[in-house]
This record gives C-alpha cells, sequence and structure tokens, in this order.
C-alpha cells in the first residue's frame, strides 16, 4: 500500500514531475527502427506526456523535435524532408536533428534571425532495431550495453503494444512470479509460449521434459526472495518440480521502467518489456527478445504478432471487447480465456486496476516482495534527483558499463541443492558475473 502522495510521485511523468525528472535521467525507447523507414514520413509521438515528431534527415540518423514550429505553432510533422533536415510547410523553416533552424525562406537576405531559434531537440540513439532518446537535462549518460539490444537482428526480436494504463502498473506485472500460476497457465500444453527450463546448473544442454507452464500449474505457492543490485533487484522464485528436483526462476527489475525474465528467445536467452509512457494513462510496452547462441525463431513470433496486434501496435483484445474472453475456454484450455497471448493476459491484468491504480487500496502480500522494494528504490532515487544526486544505473563509466551481472534464467536442479550456489554456478557457466566487475 502506498500513500497517495508517493503513489503520485511514481505515476505522474510529465515535464517538472519528480517522477518525470527521475525517467528522464535515463535513455527512452521511443519508437522501432521498422516505424521510421529512410525517406518515409515523420512521425508524430507522445512520450512524456510530450508530443513530439520523430525523422530522419538524409543521412538517415534519426531526430526528435517538438512537434509544433516554432514559428506559428504549425505540425511539423507534415513537414518536408530536405536539405539537411525537416522543413515545415507552413512558411518553409528548416530544423535540423540538434534543434538549429537554418533557414528561413521568408526574411530578407543577410538575416540572423534563423541563428536565435532553437527549436526542442531530444538526442536520439538506434541500436538493436529500437530508436531511444534522452530527455534528461545536462551531459547525456553513456547507453547501457544491454546483451538484449547488443545481439545481432538473427538473435533478436523486437516489438511494441499499446497499454490503456500507467507505465507503472504494467511493469510491475512483471516483477510478479506469483501471478505465472495463475494468469498464463495452459491447460492444453503449447510449448509455442512455455519452453522447457534447463536441467542442473552446470552449462549443461540438458532440457527438461517438463515444461516452465507445467511448473507453474504445480507449485502455486513458490518461495520468492529478493536481493537490492546497483542495477536494481534480482529476483527468485522457486518451486517444487516434483521428481524432477527444484525449479528455480530468476528474473530482475531494471532500473526505472523495464524488466528482464526467462522465456521468449530460447533456452539461452531471456525477455525484457520496457514501460515507456506516452502520459499519465497511456504506455508503450516495448517488448525486446533474443537469445545468446540460436537464432531467435522470428517467423514464428512474427505470425502470433499478426494474429494477436494490428499496424497501429494495439492488441485485437482489449477493454472495448472484454479482451473477447471466452468462458468455454476458461474450462478446458486456459485459465484466463482469452487465447494463448502473453501480451493480451497481460493487458487484462495491469488494465484492470484503471488508468492510474489507487495503491491506497491494494493490501500487498508476501508475494509481493519485489514489488514493494521496487516502488521503495524509486522512491529513493525520485528523492536523490531532487536533491542532485545522481540517479541509481546511469552509467557513466566504462566501469559502471560492464553489466555481464545482469540477466534472466531458469532452471531445475536437483532437491534439496542449495539453489543460491546453483545459480551462481548456472550465471557462471554462460559467462556472467555475480556483480558488477
Amino acid at each position: 500500500m502506498l500513500t497517495k502522495e508517493n503513489n503520485d510521485l511514481l505515476t505522474q511523468t510529465g515535464p517538472g514531475t519528480p517522477g518525470g525528472d527521475l525517467l528522464r535521467r535515463y535513455w527512452q525507447p521511443v519508437a522501432l527502427s521498422q516505424e521510421l523507414a529512410m525517406g518515409g514520413a515523420p512521425v508524430p509521438v507522445r512520450i512524456l506526456s510530450e508530443d513530439l515528431v520523430l525523422f530522419r534527415d538524409d543521412s538517415g540518423a534519426p531526430g526528435l523535435l517538438g512537434i509544433h514550429c516554432a514559428h506559428r505553432g504549425a505540425d511539423l510533422s507534415y513537414g518536408r524532408l530536405e536539405d539537411g533536415g525537416l522543413r515545415c510547410i507552413y512558411h518553409g523553416w528548416l530544423y535540423d536533428k540538434s534543434g538549429r533552424c537554418l533557414e528561413q525562406p521568408g526574411e530578407p537576405a543577410g538575416s540572423t534571425f534563423h541563428e536565435r531559434i532553437r527549436q526542442k531537440a531530444y538526442p536520439c540513439f538506434e541500436k538493436g532495431g529500437v530508436i531511444f532518446t534522452y530527455m534528461g537535462q545536462g551531459e547525456r549518460p553513456i547507453f547501457p550495453a544491454y546483451e538484449f539490444v547488443q545481439e545481432d537482428e538473427s538473435k533478436r526480436y523486437v516489438d511494441k503494444y499499446f497499454h490503456d494504463c500507467n507505465y507503472l502498473q504494467g511493469n510491475e506485472g512483471n516483477i510478479d512470479p506469483g501471478h505465472l500460476s495463475f494468469l498464463h497457465r495452459f491447460f492444453r500444453e503449447d510449448l509455442t509460449f512455455s519452453r522447457p527450463p534447463q536441467v542442473g546448473a552446470n552449462g549443461s544442454n540438458t532440457i527438461s521434459q517438463t515444461s516452465s507452464n507445467a511448473l507453474y500449474g504445480r507449485d502455486l505457492a513458490p518461495d520468492i526472495e529478493i536481493e537490492e543490485t546497483d542495477f536494481g533487484v534480482r529476483i527468485f522464485s522457486v518451486r517444487d518440480a516434483g521428481q524432477e528436483g527444484t525449479y528455480l526462476r530468476i528474473s530482475n527489475f531494471i532500473y526505472p521502467n523495464l524488466a528482464a525474465f526467462p522465456g521468449g528467445g530460447g533456452n539461452d536467452g531471456y525477455s525484457v518489456n520496457w514501460h515507456v509512457p506516452i502520459d499519465d494513462t497511456t504506455h508503450w510496452k516495448f517488448s525486446m527478445t533474443f537469445s545468446r547462441t540460436a537464432p531467435t525463431p522470428r517467423e514464428r513470433i512474427q505470425e502470433q504478432h499478426n494474429v494477436n496486434v494490428g499496424p497501429d501496435f494495439h492488441l485485437y483484445r482489449g477493454k472495448a471487447n472484454r479482451y473477447k474472453q471466452d468462458r468455454d475456454e476458461m474450462k478446458t484450455k486456459t485459465w484466463l480465456g482469452i487465447g494463448t497471448f502473453f501480451p493480451a493476459h497481460d493487458a487484462l491484468a495491469t488494465e484492470g486496476p484503471g488508468a492510474i491504480q489507487d495503491r491506497t487500496q491494494e493490501h500487498t502480500s508476501s508475494t509481493d516482495k519485489a514489488i514493494v522494494m521496487q516502488r521503495l528504490l524509486l522512491l529513493k532515487a525520485v528523492n536523490d534527483v531532487q536533491n542532485g544526486r545522481e540517479a541509481p544505473h546511469v552509467v557513466r563509466t566504462s566501469a559502471q558499463n560492464d553489466l555481464g551481472h545482469l540477466g534472466a534464467a531458469d532452471m531445475i536442479i536437483p532437491s534439496g541443492e542449495n539453489w543460491r550456489e546453483a545459480w551462481q554456478r548456472a550465471f557462471r557457466s554462460i559467462g556472467k558475473t555475480l556483480t558488477r566487475a
């Protein structure tokens, strides 16, 4: 349970708000690269309650500007891409991606008025099929060397989904291991959405004959442990796997608005959900799936997308059609009754509390350890930023950018084995460290 004041601090993210100041200290996804074709039309975007326009200049570099021309407010998303920048269709003012006004065709010859005009502009960085932006004040930080962004295209799949709720409740769903035994459970197995974990913690390629879905259903009350890290929170959930042993799952909350969890890209990779506010009542969930060795099943994932997501990245199942819940399906196929596409499940659960969840009315329990810690850490981070201190997990040096200790995994270990030692061996076996070097 949070006080109204603290809930407001964490959920209000517009310009000038403490929560917004915190989120602006980090690089944030603003669009998928595929949304901004070379030579294609500028794209109007809204992020953190700011209306902006995204475009590529003649060199292909992305730029992000305030959407309203500094002259008389025309919408720059209708502008022309030419002469090294974006030209307003109203009077021809030309801006480059840094916000400099390069030309004002209507002014007298020799006029220097254009030199005194600066359009709002935010720097962009493109990597891993995503365009990121930094909207904070001062020197921009180094972009974190996340392995799920660094891998080549064949080992990665990126997507995004619109959610009709505040970003925070979206991200809190990712760090709640208890819901896996209910919300996503299938009565009829489908390994397309629930792969079996590895057996052992020594780096072997042995795969369990039991899927993660079956393991979630076998033990509905996992033991959950958490530990604070420099990047956020590492979360352990431990379930009884019957004769096979103990099922151990490791996920992460990552400052300030993303999470990593096992699954999606294969047994040696994991997935990431990055929740970016459009405004205080809606957000985009950027989904990144990667594999360290084998290529990701891109065609299969794209097929799932095409069936479940519209060209505007809105889910076909939503509030307006009650997520097409099927009560007959709930009897024999799935716990939830809205098909097998996890993003739709998550949308139902996280949109249900309303546009902004009233956390003064909730009753957190022992399964919510990670969520409670995340909130406390975010509140501390907000306070630090408001008092002039650096936000956590902001990368300024190459040493800080050694992120080999960040990652998600799951495995089955022998009954009675110390899982705290097993997960450490498992991480070392894939070349990961336990703490920052």
